[in-house]
């Protein structure tokens, strides 16, 4: 006998077609999971990659030419004039190098955490639509052979 878990359906007890619309629904929150999953690893790599791009501000690096973001898409020609702050698009604050990313690495650090927390919920659901299915197959089964004829 299986054990059934307080508050829990007992897959067993429906029938095929409410079986169909749960397994629908399961489809369609993995599906928004899996999609929150990508964009939080997008978001993760962003904020790693502007800790590597803080690294190439040096005091070395001073007075030479860069390009200045203007948009994600439009760069302008500058010299970097002070190698010790910087500006973090999260408000009109100056950084220290240090301090941005120190920022940078708990946004890391952060999103990490949510992503596991988001990949555990991505497995149980899968576990879930696993034995979701194998009900669904037994049930399906169970009906084939009801609707055979007796020989």
């Amino acid at each position: 006998m299986t054990d059934v878990q307080p508050g829990s359906i007992n897959l067993h007890e429906l029938p095929l077609p409410q079986l169909q619309a749960v397994r629908q629904q399961i489809e369609e929150e993995l599906q928004v999971l899996t999609n929150s999953f990508a964009k939080l690893k997008q978001a993760q790599s962003k904020f790693s990659e502007s800790i590597e791009s803080l690294k190439s501000v040096t005091p070395g690096n001073q007075g030479k030419e860069l390009l200045v973001p203007l948009t994600n898409s439009l760069y302008v020609p500058g010299i970097l004039d002070d190698s010790s702050t910087v500006i973090v698009d999260v408000g009109t604050g100056y950084f220290s190098i240090e301090d941005a990313t120190d920022y940078y690495q708990r946004k890391v650090d952060f999103v990490k955490g949510n992503l596991a927390k988001l990949e555990e919920t991505v497995n149980q659901r899968n576990n879930q639509r696993k034995i979701l299915l194998s009900v669904m197959e037994q049930k399906y089964l169970e009906q084939q052979q009801q609707k055979k004829p007796a020989e």
